[in-house]
């Protein structure tokens, strides 16, 4: 093992090789050194401190730096962009900036007739653990402003650098400050140290326990909505996003591996052929491993480097080996230690290389990427140019206007038809052409002659193109099914003659309005009708279900519909209107007040299938063995959408919950519940739930839970044809050991989506009648239940899009996707899939809104 000191050494020489110019090169700025009071890659700083030394620069130089403030975090914490470049560039950036929008049509008017320089945007940290980034952008930054060193003059003549130091401030600090806890006078390598092993959740996530990495095109968060809304008024050319991956692994740079979308671009593809090889140049220099073209494709639309890319910009990602296990320095498996000092200068390095690469070509840069915007405009890519989006008229606005909101945050232009006319088109429901589609007027419009048509095309897209089923991430994202909307691509085009503004809830009736109502209806279609029922519950207001559709003063209700009856809320007096009116409006449900409980059709409102909703005590197990993201998406869920109360409890005090203060226990995915879920405390779960008690178990819970006493829930066993299969010929087992990932993804699914048939008569499956799909993650094979209710499953054929491998594919033929057990007086919800996976599949939050209100009611 080498010795610190002997790496500190090396690392000084190679600086020197890099071209790094040291403290005493500029005597304007202060080092990062002698701000901080430590050398670089002797501590972790904590995020105050890295904008603090950015502060300082920016009063040292402030014609030369210029910081620019977008927000805080969930936390508290500052989020910022720092600007750099030449004098003469940041006289006239607000000039550059507009300039830039108005070539690629993305804002009004004419550019002025001045050269455009390149924009380069380097985001650092976007998981919090991965710290190391945070403390190599104080020394870019650092480097950026030398005026000796000829490299840093050229990148800030040519180009207008924009580096983000710390996109995930809150889960950045959450790992610093547990660090620097940890760790004493000296680090110690030793890899079973307590300083190498971060307590769950680690530093990664967000406050939500969120990946912000993957958030880009969703913007689920409010980092990501903040930073993507500065993103938008810059629209650089070049975009770098720097992680870290294991201890072992060397360092990674472009050229990306496969695949890569089909849309990108030749001059995309080349250009991280530039990236490798000005990287190169620095590694091979000081004799730094690396590697390029595998692992990390170019294909999931919400990364750091395919959103950019998608976006006109060249992305890349860029992975140091180390992450929040390696501290200072560990040591790893070949008897190395691998230091702070190293991955700093790795990143630092990389950094560098890919500013010096667009600074030596800039016209060619900003050349191509205005061309990538005029073919968006005049020329758009794929087979539709049109898009249209039916208005359900009893969505309560729900789905049509968070799709829109998603739209505008990615300044995708939309309208509406303006007019009834009719076109042929292709049906995303049916996956089939219709030589006539019927659009109405209030039919949303959008038209793929616009400068964001590329994005446009690739989050509607029904299924991508796959050059390589090897992939980094999910495969099928396409919004019209994770809004569940019905939707058309038509091969002509057809451009909006209406911009009305979003569409809001149905207005009531007026005469019914201005009465005294005897109860309040609420469709329930979409989320506002769910965050509606939790407002009113909150508030303690009496609201009922229709278990059965009905019909009243000539209108159809679908099942579920809430009904907010005077009758039980009396103490409420005159304020009761009020109440429900200002809810109702606050959500966007819409509510239909009316003078009688007695229907034309169906149940009355006082009928024993109309149930009373009461307000349950939610409580979600998280902790060590639970996938952060998977406990964070039903707690932001519940905080942030919902605005419900929901307990938080550590699957470690699961034995000692009391059970009679508990009505919904939500179980996420967790690799751990053999730890947690004890024959004690399965008993003690099991006498809850027949007490009363609602389980919810999502994913790897589920299957946990399949084939245990007192859960009905069981895994399919294998059929006789199967198993003849499965003993087959001996020289079939025979394979290629360099085949072995392809073999692999035989079993994979790595998030494919699926139609569900849904019996919407079940509590489980209210409101999902205009048809629900499914993004799916795992090949779980459950068996139908016997005495259960089978509320969501898939037959033969239900795929739709996504890469499936063989072994699962058959899987998911006549296989159990959501069901229910009732036991005694409680209920059992499976959910083989997380309908609320990265916040983004919208159709799944009724859902699961379903499953916490809804069933066992």
């Amino acid at each position: 093992m080498k010795s610190v000191f002997f790496c500190m050494c090396l690392i000084a020489a190679t600086n020197v090789a890099a071209g790094q110019t040291t403290t005493s090169s500029s005597s304007v700025v202060d080092s990062p050194d002698k701000f901080l009071g430590y050398a670089i890659g002797e501590r972790f700083t904590p995020h105050y401190r890295v904008l603090a030394y950015a502060e300082q620069v920016a009063r040292q130089r402030p014609n030369r730096v210029k910081l620019l403030p977008y927000g805080t975090t969930h936390e508290g914490r500052q989020l910022m962009v720092i600007a750099i470049s030449s004098e003469a560039n940041m006289a006239r950036l607000e000039e550059i900036r507009t300039n830039n929008l108005k070539r690629i049509g993305l804002l009004d008017g004419t550019p002025t007739p001045t050269s455009q320089p390149p924009i380069a945007w380097l985001s650092y940290n976007v998981h919090g653990n991965e710290a190391v980034s945070s403390e190599a952008f104080m020394e870019v930054l650092y480097r950026l402003l030398s005026p000796t060193d000829a490299v840093s003059q050229k990148i800030i003549n040519s180009t207008i650098v924009l580096l983000d130091p710390g996109l995930n401030p809150d889960g950045h600090d959450r790992y610093v400050n547990w660090y620097n806890q940890m760790v004493g006078r000296s680090a110690d390598p030793t890899p079973s140290a307590r300083e190498h092993n971060e307590p769950w959740p680690g530093g990664r996530y967000t406050h939500y326990l969120f990946d912000p990495n993957r958030d880009w095109a969703w913007q689920t968060q409010e980092i990501t909505q903040q930073r993507m809304a500065l993103y938008q008024q810059w629209m650089p050319h070049l975009h770098g996003d720097f992680h870290e991956m294991g201890v072992e692994s060397p360092y990674y740079f472009a050229p990306s591996a496969k695949p890569y979308h089909e849309d990108i671009t030749p001059f995309q593809r080349k250009f991280q052929q530039t990236i490798g090889e000005y990287c190169s140049r620095y590694f091979d220099r000081n004799g730094w491993l690396y590697y390029t073209r595998e692992r990390f494709d170019l294909f999931y639309p919400s990364y750091g480097d395919t959103y950019p890319t998608y976006n006109g910009a060249i992305g890349m990602t860029f992975e140091q080996g180390g992450s929040g296990r390696a501290g200072l320095a560990i040591e790893k498996a070949d008897g190395d230690t691998l230091t702070l000092r190293q991955r700093i200068d790795h990143h630092y390095a990389a950094s560098i290389a890919t500013l010096e690469s667009v600074a030596d070509r800039p016209a060619e840069i900003v050349k191509e990427f205005g061309q990538f915007f005029d073919k968006a405009r005049n020329t758009p890519i794929g087979t539709y140019k049109s898009y249209v989006i039916k208005s359900p008229k009893d969505d309560n606005g729900g789905r049509v206007k968070a799709l829109l909101q998603l739209l505008e945050r990615n300044k995708i232009r939309y309208g509406y038809a303006g007019k009834s006319t009719t076109a042929p088109g292709y049906n995303y429901n049916s996956q089939k052409n219709d030589k006539s589609v019927t659009i109405a007027a209030e039919d949303v419009v959008i038209s793929a002659y616009q400068p964001k048509s590329t994005l446009l095309k690739i989050l509607f897209e029904q299924n991508s193109a796959l050059e390589d089923s090897a992939t980094y991430d999910i495969t099928a994202w396409s919004l019209p099914y994770a809004f569940g909307l019905q939707t058309y691509g038509l091969t002509t085009r057809l451009e909006p003659s209406s911009t009305m503004s979003v569409p809001t809830a149905p207005a009531s009736s007026t005469t019914a309005a201005s009465s005294r109502a005897y109860a309040y209806l609420i469709k329930w279609k979409s989320l506002p009708a769910a965050q509606t029922l939790a407002a009113l519950l909150k508030q303690k207001i009496r609201v009922r279900a229709a278990e059965k559709p009905f019909e009243l003063d000539g209108k159809t209700y679908p099942s579920g519909t809430l009904i907010v009856p005077r009758a039980g809320n009396e103490r409420l007096g005159d304020r009761f209107d009020g109440i429900v009116k200002q809810i109702a409006t606050m959500t966007g449900s819409g509510f239909e007040p009316v003078q009688t409980g007695f229907v034309a059709k169906g149940s009355d409102f006082g009928s024993d299938f109309v149930t009373g909703l009461k307000a349950p005590r939610v409580a979600l197990v998280m902790g060590e063995g639970t996938p952060p993201p998977s406990a964070g998406e039903v707690w932001h869920f519940f905080d942030q959408e919902l605005n419900y109360p929901i307990t938080l409890v550590d699957g470690n005090s699961l034995g000692n919950v009391e059970w009679n203060k508990l009505d919904v226990l939500i179980l996420p995915t967790n690799y751990n519940y053999a730890r947690f879920l004890n024959d004690r405390v399965l008993s003690s779960l099991r006498e809850w739930i027949r007490a009363g008690g609602k389980l919810i178990a999502m994913e790897r819970a589920a299957a946990f839970l399949a084939g245990r006493d007192g859960f009905e829930l069981k895994e399919k066993a294998a059929q006789e044809g199967d198993k003849k299969e499965k003993k087959g010929n001996a020289i079939d087992s025979v394979k290629l050991y360099a085949d072995r990932e392809r073999t692999a993804i035989s079993d994979d699914i790595p998030g494919s989506i699926y139609r569900v048939n849904v019996d919407t008569s079940h509590p489980l499956g209210f409101g999902l009648t205009d048809g629900y799909y499914t993004l799916v993650q795992n090949a779980f094979n459950f068996d139908f239940l016997k005495d259960g209710w089978n509320v969501g499953y898939l037959k033969n054929d239900n795929y739709v899009a996504g890469f499936s491998g063989r072994n699962a594919r058959e899987k998911l033929k006549n296989t159990l996707l959501m069901g229910v057990q009732n036991v005694g007086r409680g209920s059992i919800v499976y959910l083989a899939d997380d309908p609320l996976f990265r916040g983004f599949w919208y159709n799944g939050k009724l859902l699961f809104s379903n499953a916490v209100f809804m069933v066992g009611n």
